[in-house]
């Protein structure tokens, strides 16, 4: 895993190139359905601003993010959504500015965490290289909705990596908030980045594998695609099921997106 300052220094790449997708969108193009189904453009970026703003006062202020996490569990099917609403109902100049406030915040205070210090989450604490790459994550998932929103196809970079880290990371909690005993075996990723060179995760003896291209693997444990609608491989039946559930993100169990054609459910 990367150090502290190369994930910052990515984190605020991949913020600057989202930004750049939204920075003079007319009002009608900040209302433009985006894949999430019942988000705007507009909700995106108030998401982000509003997770950004959970994550400063997690490093920040603890027990205050206790109290807010309390109430959003308390009903964990409507919280996020209710904070895309609040921030998306917002002109969009006074949205992008307290998004680009609240980014910038929460890098400086990123930056000066002292080695060890651990923050509160909605799932586990995470180190301040965890709560940066989380939210390098969610940064990318949701510029991707929202280039997809605007017709921009986006090159992926190698910023990619941080998220398949994150996505392997997070196996087990994918298994654990279904009510499910993870695997005991770890798995590994054979992914292909962008740059066509191999990144490999996990013990070289493991029989659960996954292959394929990174951003598809990206896009898998964001819940951006259906897993049919991949070219990832998966060795071993347990890593096969786990590609059927896997998300990188806290909270509730994530729906996922449905197949090309199909007629299951999505999700934001």
């Amino acid at each position: 895993m990367s150090d502290p300052v190369t994930v910052l220094d990515d984190l605020n790449a991949e913020s600057e190139e989202v930004d750049s997708l939204v920075r003079g969108l007319s009002a009608q193009q900040w209302a433009a359905p985006t894949p999430a189904a019942g988000w705007t453009v507009a909700h995106q970026i108030a998401h982000l601003a509003w997770t950004d703003r959970a994550a400063l006062l997690a490093a920040t202020d603890p027990e205050a993010f206790a109290a807010e996490a309390a109430e959003a569990l308390a009903s964990p099917g409507t919280f996020v959504d209710e904070g895309a609403e609040k921030g998306a109902a917002l002109p969009p100049a006074e949205l992008l500015a307290g998004w680009r406030d609240g980014r910038e915040r929460l890098l400086r205070v990123l930056r000066e965490a002292p080695p060890g210090a651990r923050f509160p989450w909605y799932g586990p604490p995470m180190s301040a290289l965890s709560l940066a790459t989380a939210r390098l994550m969610e940064t990318w998932a949701h510029g991707q909705d929202v280039a997809d929103a605007l017709g921009v196809v986006r090159a992926p970079t190698a910023r990619l990596r941080h998220v398949a880290w994150i996505g392997l990371r997070a196996r087990d909690y994918a298994y654990l908030v279904r009510g499910l005993t993870p695997p005991a075996e770890p798995f590994r990723l054979e992914l292909i980045s962008p740059e066509g060179e191999l990144w490999a995760y996990g013990p070289e003896g493991a029989t659960q594998i996954v292959r394929g291209p990174a951003l598809d693997f990206c896009l898998l444990v964001t819940q951006r695609v259906h897993h049919a609608d991949t070219a990832l491989v998966p060795l071993g039946a347990e890593a096969a099921h786990w590609l059927t559930i896997a998300q990188a993100f806290a909270g509730p169990a994530g729906q996922g997106r449905p197949p090309k054609g199909g007629p299951e459910e999505g999700a934001s």
